[in-house]
């Protein structure tokens, strides 16, 4: 017979700090607090699984699972030496959810369970205590009437603020049994009123529609919407928490409160925590009554002339003391506990590892091994890789007040505040002025590149996490939002709106990409910031990482960023980017337009200068590390002007007619540009504009030996999908090669290898690998090409695809391991084994996503490349993903290639 309900208390515990999956975080250590022999009230947990039983039979609870949960609720009985619905010594319940993670927008808490008409009277007598049994009964109604039937909070709030006014008292505090029992009488009234029954007078029917309704809150709107967010499992199921009263609001010798082990802002090693006096829990957090400190270290402004629980009850104060240093010691982590104080004897009701800024959560680790507590290896493990973001970008002062307009995916995190401009031009030129500026678009093309570079950040009302702005921003280090669906742009007017908010060129925005939230106006923000535990702790991560970490960068600035961040060589150098600056926009149109090869190599020598110039930078940025240079990828279309005034301008340039322009712009467009003529195939249909950048980057690589730089640069030609394209290409690129070193009359190393991103490129990757040096995964084109979606296009629908679990996660966010990674995986090992020099990495988005990560580890690619600002975050998911897997895919594909720096 399965079990669904495990009990916990001082005499008998069936769970453990292990089992979160299944009892929830809260059951866990309700558990584990309860076998370390601390004063835990008895109470028992129904489990995920339970849960899960639930919507598979019809939102019911089975006989089988009410059977195990009224046999628990006995034993508490026993223990607690009360019955649960007497009316001389009523036992009363509080019902809590529990996810196995914390998860906001789940069904708050429901305490003191068991009230009615008639229990209210006997916990009045049996505590000789009527104003606390009332003021009990009067929350119960309240917290069951909102989260267990759904009753507005405001409706029963407003009538206890109504009280008050009419008492002329401040406090709840201040109100007598009395008033209590004419509140309760009103909330009664009301929820008839509302909704149509009387509140549930009978026990035991209070406790099966509260475990319902715990249940229901796994799929509320709130909770669904914090899975997408972070990527959690919808099957998980939430547990539930049934545990017997004990009561802060007994009077004067009764306290509630929330302490921490280490400040969790800071990280110091100092006792944290807020208490309030005759409350109950939910006091402390709804901001009632300001809560005072539990000791001196723990005054602020607003509570420094409050005295501490240190001084009003010093005995149960060093009690804590002494709890909460056992319990840092067992969960060697800072702790957040919550407790009750009942005539002086605290009971614990709560401890998890406490939430903690960033900078925090890197000083307790450091801390943590420097104590003795922990390990490096444990301290890795303790931070998740994402949470870095909030250390290398600006983000919104959570002081500030804000109005929120609209939401979008959070393309590229940090907060940015400026200006609305709807074009590149205006944000050049307004940012030129000293103005800070947002570049609003539909979406971004290639050409908009100097106006991205120039905002502040970057917001579109269409495409998804790998579309252009998304990609190009996160390159950069700037704030985007992408796809808002609630954006609406008028171009013509210069103007957008979100519904009927309407702002024009000039307006003052802000969002904040971590989130992908919009406000109105300015915001104030907090520069990133990196402390000495920051070094520290990721030169643990080197030490434990297989992985090499590149980054992807075009341009010196980038190089310089990433390297200082730790990247170990560039994995992607998009050559494309660097042809839309103004003096080299021209020289490639004006290719574009040649008739002939001979023209066309005329146009192209005037771009060699510049794709020299950059190369150089670039080396020099990497002294001594690989760069890995991508030959042009997108198609000729994308470089054609689009606005009639740009193609007028080109028209006097070139001087051709407006309708040459046109029909150019006819004959080179393509119904689905993605595969059409792009990548290798320029390469093969115009050779000499591959040969032009190869012998830029050869030429640069030897200008920057001259100046005693260790250049390893690595040529990579796109889209192949035959074996025969690259053995084509290769062998073009090495004559022109040689042609260079016999004029230049110097030599250096170099390797030649392609991008892996169509699917028949992975499946005949061992003939492929014959000659190539290297494979690097193009993991964006090669998830287009997999599922058949356009990555620009699908943010339209997927969200619908991720809500209704047809896709776990949005596959251009997360690597698709059983379709994509499959293809991966399995170039890998027949690529390695038809050329055992082989090295393999991944250069698309997914090369800075932790979970995409450890894929990359566990198939045995030797290095994952990402955008500058993530490097740090793909350090640590690869040192993470070494310490859980250290058996790779190494012993199935042969040895991974030796690093080359």
């Amino acid at each position: 017979m399965q079990q669904w309900v495990y009990r916990f208390s001082s005499e008998l515990t069936e769970g453990n700090k292990d089992m979160k999956n299944l009892l929830g975080g809260k059951g866990a250590n309700l558990a584990e607090m309860s076998s370390l022999g601390l004063a835990v009230p008895p109470g028992f947990t129904i489990s995920t699984e339970a849960c899960t039983q639930y919507y598979k039979e019809n939102k019911t609870i089975n006989e089988e699972i009410k059977k195990q949960i009224l046999a628990a609720l006995n034993q508490v009985e026993k223990l607690q030496k009360k019955k649960f619905g007497d009316k001389t010594d009523p036992l009363l319940f509080s019902v809590r959810s529990g996810s196995r993670v914390s998860m906001p927008g789940m069904m708050d808490t429901v305490l003191n369970l068991g009230l009615n008409d008639e229990t209210v009277k006997a916990l009045a007598e049996k505590t000789k205590n009527e104003r606390f049994a009332w003021d009990s009964y009067r929350r119960f109604i309240q917290m069951f009437s909102n989260v267990v039937l759904g009753l507005g909070h405001s409706l029963l709030e407003h009538q206890l603020d109504d009280l008050k006014t009419a008492r002329g008292v401040k406090e709840d505090t201040e109100l007598n049994a009395k008033d209590f029992q004419e509140l309760v009488t009103v909330y009664k009234s009301i929820v008839l009123e509302e909704l149509g029954r009387k509140f549930p007078s009978d026990p035991m029917e209070q406790l099966w529609l509260a475990i319902g309704a715990v249940f229901n809150s796994w799929h509320n709107p709130r909770a669904q919407m914090y899975r997408e967010m972070h990527g959690y499992d919808s099957s998980w199921g939430t547990a539930v928490n049934v545990q017997a009263m004990v009561f802060g609001n007994m009077g004067e010798t009764c306290a509630t409160g929330v302490c921490f082990t280490r400040d969790p802002s800071t990280g110091a090693k100092i006792f944290f925590g807020e208490y309030l006096v005759n409350a109950q829990g939910e006091d402390v957090v709804a901001g009632i009554r300001t809560p005072a400190p539990i000791n001196e270290k723990s005054k602020n402004e607003s509570n420094k002339n409050m005295k501490t629980l240190e001084e009003i009850m010093p005995e149960t104060y060093e009690e804590l003391v002494a709890t909460y240093k056992k319990l840092e010691a067992h969960y060697k982590d800072m702790q957040d506990i919550e407790f009750t104080i009942e005539n002086k004897k605290l009971y614990l009701l709560q401890t998890r590892n406490a939430k903690r800024t960033v900078n925090a959560a890197l000083k307790v680790a450091v801390d943590l091994v420097s104590e003795g507590m922990i390990t490096k290896e444990q301290a890795v493990l303790k931070i998740y890789p994402e949470d870095l973001n909030q250390l290398l970008h600006p983000r919104l002062d959570p002081k500030a007040k804000k109005t929120l307009l609209a939401s979008g995916l959070p393309a590229s995190p940090g907060a940015a505040g400026g200006q609305i401009v709807f074009n590149s031009e205006t944000a050049q030129e307004w940012a030129k002025n000293g103005k800070k500026v947002i570049l609003v678009r539909q979406e971004t093309s290639p050409e908009d590149i100097g106006g991205m570079a120039a905002a502040q950040g970057i917001l579109t009302a269409r495409g998804g996490m790998t579309s252009h702005a998304a990609v190009v921003a996160r390159g950069m280090g700037k704030p985007c939002v992408a796809g808002c669906s609630a954006l609406m742009i008028n171009y013509n007017d210069k103007t957008m709106s979100f519904g009927k908010d309407k702002y024009r060129e000039g307006d003052y925005l802000t969002f904040d990409g971590a989130t992908g939230e919009i406000y109105e106006g300015l915001i104030p923000t907090i520069e990133a910031q990196m402390s000495e535990d920051f070094a520290t702790y990721m030169a643990w991560t080197d030490k434990f990482k297989r992985l090499d970490i590149r980054t992807n960068a075009d341009t010196p600035e980038d190089s310089k960023i990433a390297r200082s961040f730790g990247a170990q060589g560039i994995g992607l150098c998009r050559t494309e980017h660097m042809f839309f600056a103004p003096e080299r926009i021209l020289a490639v149109r004006e290719m574009i337009f040649a008739k002939t090869q001979v023209d066309r190599k005329k146009a192209l020598n005037k771009l060699l200068p510049f794709q020299r110039e950059d190369f150089v930078g670039i080396f020099k940025a990497m002294n001594g590390l690989p760069v890995n240079i991508r030959l042009l990828d997108p198609p000729l279309h994308e470089f054609l002007p689009h606005t009639e005034n740009d193609m007028k301008e080109l028209a006097a340039s070139l001087q051709i007619s407006m309708n040459e322009i046109r029909e150019r712009k006819d004959f080179l467009h393509e119904f689905n540009p993605m595969l059409g003529h792009r990548g290798c195939r320029l390469g093969i249909t115009f050779s000499e504009i591959y040969q032009m950048q190869v012998r830029a980057i050869i030429e640069a690589a030897l200008m920057a030996k001259k100046d005693k730089v260790v250049v390893l640069p690595e040529i990579m030609i796109p889209l192949i999908s035959d074996h025969k394209e690259l053995e084509l290409l290769k062998k073009e690129a090495i004559e022109e090669i040689e042609m260079v070193f016999k004029e230049l009359g110097n030599k250096i190393e170099y390797q030649i290898g392609t991008m892996i991103e169509l699917p028949r490129a992975a499946i005949t990757a061992d003939k492929i690998a014959k000659h190539a040096e290297f494979f690097s995964f193009g993991t964006n084109d090669l998830t287009q090409t997999t599922y058949g979606l356009s990555r620009d296009d699908a943010g339209k629908f997927l969200p619908i695809y991720t809500s209704k679990n047809i896709y776990a996660r949005d596959p251009f966010v997360v690597l698709d391991q059983e379709g994509v990674g499959f293809l991966v995986e399995h170039a890998v090992k027949i690529g390695k084994k038809a050329n055992p020099d082989l090295h393999c990495g991944i250069c698309g988005e997914h090369g800075g996503e932790p979970n995409s990560i450890e894929f990359c580890h566990k198939v045995g690619l030797d290095y994952v490349s990402c955008s500058p600002f993530r490097v740090p975050i793909a350090r640590l998911a690869a040192a993470q993903a070494a310490l859980k897997w250290p058996a790779t895919a190494m012993e199935k594909h042969g040895s991974v290639k030796e690093n080359r720096i």
